[in-house]
């Protein structure tokens, strides 16, 4: 139950950001920042309802893997996401530097789920 409560809340932070995006940042920011933006929001949803499956998965089995699975694609939309939005908003290079690995939690999100099913 709870990898459905954390991706409810996780797709509501998606789609406000992406609303703030698209119309808050729209004039504030170059074209290229707003596509960074973008896919921050893109790859935020897309995990965000990944979380879904953790939370199905949860209620099939006990396996431990899914908790850590449910964990890494929630650490990875916090540091993968987040750094795109920091990077687009700032500017500033050093966020970029962490946006890959928020790459290697999804991978490993999914590894795992993969492997508990």
């Amino acid at each position: 139950m709870i990898w459905a409560k954390v991706a409810s809340l996780l797709l509501f932070l998606g789609v406000a950001l992406g609303a703030f995006g698209a119309h808050a940042l729209k004039d504030k920011l170059s074209p290229y920042a707003i596509d960074i933006f973008k896919t921050g929001v893109l790859y935020h949803m897309i995990h965000a309802l990944g979380l879904f499956a953790v939370s199905w998965a949860s209620t099939q089995s006990q396996n431990p893997k899914i908790f850590w699975s449910g964990l890494l694609l929630t650490i990875g939309i916090t540091l993968f996401s987040g750094s795109l939005y920091l990077l687009a908003m700032t500017g500033a290079k050093a966020f970029g530097a962490i946006t890959p690995l928020g790459g290697l939690c999804f991978l490993a999100g999914w590894a795992l789920l993969f492997l508990s099913i």
